[in-house]
């Protein structure tokens, strides 16, 4: 310890070894009497890091704290140099103000934060992919030359791969490049939440960036007049990532949104997933482990795009799947791959769609099939005729909640017989983001936000609300990860007849209300007072109803 403090005096670089990193910081903040500064639960100020040129930062390893007039505080690993601290302050036009952080803080707060193009002048080197043009030839590489040696292009390249790169870090599921009159916006969706990737571009750099995507995706530059998909593949971290593309023509431009697969990622952790991880309250979880393991039906899940249904559906197929039994899967696409059951991607260019591969399924002799999505009656008639005809059949359908799923079935003209005869269960389910277990802190809400939330104030008054505050591992928005709420929808007799005798939905649900049935409003209220997430994100994802 003594010999890391000495080191730093004689301005030789400090060697930590297998000593406690923090302990060295705080004896070195001592030692030069400034304040020490813990990044863990540092709330990132993005107005001020944008101030200052990413160059800088990543050179001398610092990130600005905060800005008191002419006066910039900042977090430094060494204090010792001086001199290194009189160039940042020539540089910055500030008097500097230094404090002492951990150098792995620093160096990890800077890797977190929003700007991509932190990276591009001194990281940029390490973030290239080698871009895998098709399933076809996958040994193929498109490389820098193939864009006609425009050395112009070169930055641009760089910018995308950087942003690719940083989304990966970030865990975001999906990158959108939004056009405007005057700017193009890069934003990272994370936990189901769009946030800024970096400040906005110049609009004269949009057209290079879009071509520069297209070729990654093999798709038609010339084209910008009507909409294309396309997908590539990127190596990252010894592992595979495919990215589907999907570019859209609007009045100022070419829009583009890329989702993230990561599929290999996700088949380790799919080997290993059960139903205990997706958030089923105990008395819905009991119910549904026993429709699916029933010997024929239907279980339909229902909820919006990117709600988790395939998520809760595979975690099923994953406890239910065994040697006896052939499992078969059309989806599209085919976005985790689980071993030990044989799965089928969707080709509507070469003529498979959902139909046409449901009728092939049904002469291999299948046991359960997985369908996933029911976009149309055809389908839909297909399904539920394997349900009825011995086979457990999982699919999903886009509706609000588990009563507008019978209206969707019965819109698309399926019998009302057929289709109630072959239903097993109905499930809705939402994700809501979970508090940041490094920055929760306990708060109390005014009567006001609790009337407003639908809340007796004299239950909820004194309650406990966890919320988070923001830190680096969050990004500074207080939410790490996401959990589901469910409502689930038992097929009793009454509600069968009720949906024979085309009675109003509104019936079905008190009906079902008065069977028991928790909604997902109370599956999200639930969740709040388990800690799990807040009251304002379960007001933002579930319809707010009056207390009674």
């Amino acid at each position: 310890m003594a010999d890391a403090i000495i080191a730093a005096q004689n301005g030789a670089p400090i060697q930590f070894g297998e000593t406690d990193e923090r302990a060295v910081a705080e004896r070195l903040a001592r030692r030069y009497r400034a304040e020490f500064a813990d990044l863990k639960h540092f709330k990132i100020q993005h107005d001020l890091l944008r101030t200052v040129p990413v160059d800088l930062m990543f050179r001398y390893n610092f990130v600005p704290l905060e800005q008191r007039g002419d006066t910039m505080v900042i977090a430094v690993s060494d204090p010792s140099k001086l001199m290194m601290l009189d160039e940042i302050a020539g540089l910055l036009g500030h008097r500097i103000e230094p404090r002492v952080a951990t150098l792995s803080q620093i160096t990890d707060l800077l890797k977190k934060t929003e700007q991509s193009q932190r990276v591009l002048d001194e990281a940029s080197e390490g973030l290239t992919f080698d871009v895998i043009s098709s399933e076809e030839n996958p040994d193929e590489n498109i490389s820098i030359e193939k864009l006609a040696g425009d050395e112009d292009l070169s930055p641009i390249i760089r910018l995308v791969d950087t942003t690719l790169f940083t989304a990966l870090e970030r865990r975001a599921s999906d990158v959108h490049i939004e056009t405007y009159d005057d700017s193009l916006l890069i934003k990272y969706r994370i936990d189901g939440v769009l946030q800024p990737a970096m400040a906005p571009i110049a609009r004269e750099h949009h057209s290079t960036i879009l071509s520069r995507i297209k070729i990654m995706s093999e798709l038609d530059i010339a084209e910008r007049r009507v909409p294309q998909d396309g997908r590539f593949r990127v190596r990252y971290k010894g592992r595979l990532i495919d990215f589907r593309v999907s570019i859209m023509p609007t009045i100022h431009g070419e829009n583009c949104v890329l989702r993230v697969l990561d599929k290999e990622s996700m088949s380790e952790k799919f080997r290993n997933l059960t139903l205990d991880v997706v958030g089923f309250a105990d008395d819905d979880l009991a119910r549904f482990r026993r429709y699916i393991r029933e010997p024929y039906g239907m279980v339909l899940v229902t909820g919006p795009t990117g709600s988790g249904k395939t998520t809760t559906l595979y975690a099923a197929l994953n406890e239910i799947k065994s040697d006896e039994d052939k499992i078969i899967t059309i989806e599209d696409p085919v976005e985790y791959q689980i071993r030990g059951i044989t799965q089928i991607p969707v080709n509507e260019k070469k003529g498979l769609t959902f139909a046409r591969g449901l009728r092939s399924i049904l002469r291999h002799d299948p046991d359960k099939i997985l369908v996933g999505e029911i976009r149309d009656a055809e389908t839909a008639q297909i399904a539920i005729n394997s349900a009825l005809t011995g086979h457990l059949v999982f699919t999903t359908v886009h509706a609000n909640n588990v009563v507008d799923v019978l209206g969707r079935f019965l819109n698309m003209g399926v019998e009302a017989y057929n289709f109630v005869s072959a239903l097993n269960c109905i499930l809705a389910q939402r994700l809501v983001r979970t508090v940041c277990s490094h920055c929760v802190q306990i708060v109390h809400h005014p009567d006001e936000l609790l009337i407003h939330s639908g809340l007796d104030p004299a239950e909820w008054r004194d309650f406990d609300f966890r919320e988070g505050t923001g830190c680096i591992e969050c990004g500074g928005t207080g939410y790490r990860g996401r959990t589901a709420i469910h409502e689930l929808l038992d097929l009793t007799d009454p509600i069968r007849e009720l949906i024979l005798e085309k009675k109003p939905t509104s019936e079905v649900r008190k009906l079902a209300q008065k069977e028991g049935m928790q909604f997902l409003r109370e599956s999200a209220l639930d969740r709040v007072r388990r800690g799990f997430t807040t009251l304002k994100e379960i007001n933002k994802v579930t319809f707010i109803e009056a207390s009674r």
